[in-house]
């Protein structure tokens, strides 16, 4: 065997893979297929979408990926660290409902007790913290909770970002002298596009960093292509992302862990399953119930044009809960988000897909100004305030693997509705805190079109498709994260979550990844 274990994907669930299996003796090999992000890359990503955007198939090699279904939109980062890269760093503890949803209640007597000490060990390890920020986009927050009888809720985010002094470079303030010095962070809400300043607490900073000091080896630019069961363990093939000259010898490893992230980690086992017929007994359950977090994104444009709002904290500083299943976060945006003004258009309500779209388009005609206010608006990244909507609520679309005019006719994934539990692209109450913002802070509410016009769900957060049951036929893998039918192949990313967590997702990930890991025992052993 090349290594003992080969993990593919180096996001929240990979990377916590890497550091635990080394500390426990396993040789370890993480491939990759973006780059190693360096600040000058998120420099020039903020000037120029192109050094910014994932698009193999243009040539474009930056580090935030948007794929169009016909559902949904799904957003991520690819890279050494994955979405951590391009997170907000906001680390929230799901609501109680997560704990106890019926996709997994049946599978633990106490799942929020079960999880306790991981959560508490994924927080020290992504060095959360209390936001100690509050600036006028918070201010404008916390008088819509108010307004919406829900100020008892508010509060700041705990965040995975060295606060420190700000611009102050600082030896490692996390583990003993371990990691990396740091530097403390300088308010300028540009986490969504990487921290060139070295503040956020992203993976290459902690689980990935402390894993290569053990030994283990990081492969960028190896995307994986195929896994094969061998005598003792599993070979995987891969090729360069980018350059199809370049070619891999195949790697050979007694465990493999997937986590590529939901869309990865989905296709690579729907290809090996359907296509390649190397792993034919992974269960039909795989990609029947993945999951958006019940998102929507709404927007408010200030009026005036000399606004900072984009300054004075990092991305997300602020939430507060709606109502018990709804929980709402304001997002400042980075100078290379600015294309996303050409996506924004009138606030527009409605559940029925047809008459809200009519409705859209037609205030093009009846307000062409009003409309367009957006795309006509210079400084726009500084004028945007950006919320987030989550509702802990069932949800769900499913994934198939096929070719059709989509895919350009070649296999790749597709998604299905479920009857009555598709992923929302109007949510009420998104377009009432808009609106309310917008009357406190002066601005104008606005709609995503790809949601108004386009009926499809945005997302960030998107979860299963591989989730744990307890067996074949409920689904993909065991509670100790193992494919069924295949000993030695793990998913642990986000695919692998059973039901939805109603908030960001990335401190979920990181505990159930270190519990998936506890259970594999030392190399020997």
């Amino acid at each position: 065997m090349d290594y003992d274990v080969i993990i593919i994907g180096s996001g929240f669930g990979g990377s916590v893979a890497a550091l635990r299996l080394a500390e426990k003796g396993y040789r370890v090999a993480v491939l990759e297929q973006g780059r190693r992000i360096q600040p000058a890359d998120m420099e020039k990503a903020d000037r120029d979408p192109r050094a910014l955007f994932w698009l193999p198939g243009l040539g474009l090699k930056g580090y935030f990926s948007q794929w169009f279904f016909q559902h949904a939109t799904i957003v991520g980062g690819v890279g050494v660290g994955g979405g951590s890269l391009v997170y907000a760093a906001v680390l929230l503890d799901p609501p109680p409902a997560f704990f106890r949803d019926p996709a997994w209640r049946d599978l633990h007597a106490d799942w929020r007790e079960e999880l306790r000490p991981y959560y508490a060990i994924a927080k020290q390890m992504l060095g959360v913290t209390p936001n100690p920020y509050f600036a006028e986009m918070d201010e404008y927050l916390r008088q819509t909770a108010v307004s919406l009888q829900a100020a008892h809720t508010f509060d700041t985010v705990p965040l995975g970002i060295y606060m420190g002094q700000p611009d102050v470079t600082a030896p490692d303030p996390f583990f003993d002298g371990r990691g990396p010095a740091r530097t403390g962070c300088r308010q300028c809400g540009q986490c969504l596009t990487g921290c060139r300043f070295n503040a956020k607490n992203s993976l290459d900073k902690n689980y990935l960093y402390l894993a290569e000091q053990l030994g283990v080896q990081v492969l960028p630019e190896r995307q994986a292509t195929l896994i094969r069961p061998i005598a003792g363990g599993y070979a995987v093939e891969m090729r360069h992302p980018l350059n199809r000259w370049v070619r891999y010898a195949p790697l050979r490893a007694a465990k493999v862990v997937l986590a590529a992230g939901v869309l990865g980690t989905l296709k690579l086992l729907f290809h090996n399953r359907d296509v390649a017929g190397t792993l034919p007994r992974v269960s039909a359950q795989l990609g029947r119930v993945v999951r958006t977090n019940s998102e929507a994104i709404t927007g408010i444009l200030s009026h005036r044009p000399d606004a900072k709002l984009a300054e004075g904290g990092p991305a997300i500083t602020s939430h507060f809960y709606a109502n018990d299943h709804t929980h709402i976060t304001q997002n400042r945006f980075p100078p290379g988000y600015t294309f996303m003004k050409w996506y924004t258009g009138p606030l527009v309500d409605g559940a029925r897909p047809f008459p809200r779209a009519l409705e859209t388009l037609a205030s093009y005609v009846r307000q062409p100004g009003q409309a367009t206010l957006s795309p006509r608006s210079a400084n726009w990244h500084q004028r945007i305030s950006v919320l987030s909507t989550m509702q802990v609520l069932d949800n769900q679309i499913g994934f198939t693997y096929g070719r059709s005019p989509l895919t350009g006719f070649r296999y790749g994934l597709q998604t299905a509705t479920a009857s009555g539990k598709r992923a929302p692209a109007f949510i009420p109450e998104a377009n009432e805190a808009a609106r309310l913002f917008a009357q406190h802070s002066g601005g104008v509410a606005q709609n995503t079109l790809l949601e108004s016009v386009g009926n499809l769900s945005i997302t960030a957060h998107i979860l299963g498709g591989c989730h744990i049951g307890g067996a074949p036929d409920e689904g993909v893998i065991d509670a100790n994260h193992e494919v069924f039918g295949y000993p030695g192949l793990y998913v642990v990313d986000g695919s692998a979550i059973p039901a939805n967590v109603g908030v960001n997702p990335s401190l979920t990930i990181t505990a159930l990844a270190e519990r998936a890991m506890s259970r594999i025992p030392a190399r020997g052993v």
